[in-house]
């Protein structure tokens, strides 16, 4: 999915605004003028669109995960994790942990947007690359769950 697609459907379900955002990108250890982030907003088809790269984006995910849940104290003599390359597996990975979600929250979510799905076929897309259960996370699940996010978010008033 396009990055930048997932950072307007993001920054809606949450209802984050500038500022937050750009706090965001911050505690991420990006530091971006209201002008850059405007660009990243744009739609594709807009005058000023600057597509978000995919280190732009885990810096954003890595803030949010920051913003909501708190800063994650390294322990001494605790090794780093190696960066893992940015995919669409890793971005439902950070929102999940983001979010604070467990995975009945996640199968819930995905249910709201209409999308059903099972335990296992959800567990495959947190499993290694290399594991025999592994499978790649596609575009429709991203969607559908960010879909989801926004109506339990952003659920009407009754």
């Amino acid at each position: 999915m396009i990055n930048n697609d997932v950072l307007r459907r993001v920054r809606y379900a949450l209802d984050l605004n500038d500022a937050m955002m750009l706090e965001i990108f911050y505690l991420g250890d990006l530091m971006l003028s209201r002008e850059e982030l405007l660009s990243y907003l744009k739609k594709d088809d807009q005058d000023g669109f600057v597509s978000l790269n995919n280190q732009h984006m885990d810096e954003f995910l890595t803030g949010l995960i920051t913003y909501k849940r708190g800063k994650l104290e390294s322990k001494p003599n605790q090794e780093n994790k190696p960066v893992v390359p940015l995919t669409n597996n890793s971005i439902l990975k950070k929102l999940r942990i983001a979010l604070n979600f467990k995975e009945e929250d996640m199968l819930n979510t995905l249910n709201l947007a209409d999308f059903k799905i099972s335990k296992g076929e959800l567990s495959a897309f947190f499993r290694q690359k290399g594991h025999k259960n592994y499978r790649e996370c596609g575009d429709q699940i991203i969607r559908n769950f960010l879909q989801g996010v926004t109506l339990h978010f952003r659920k009407p008033i009754e």
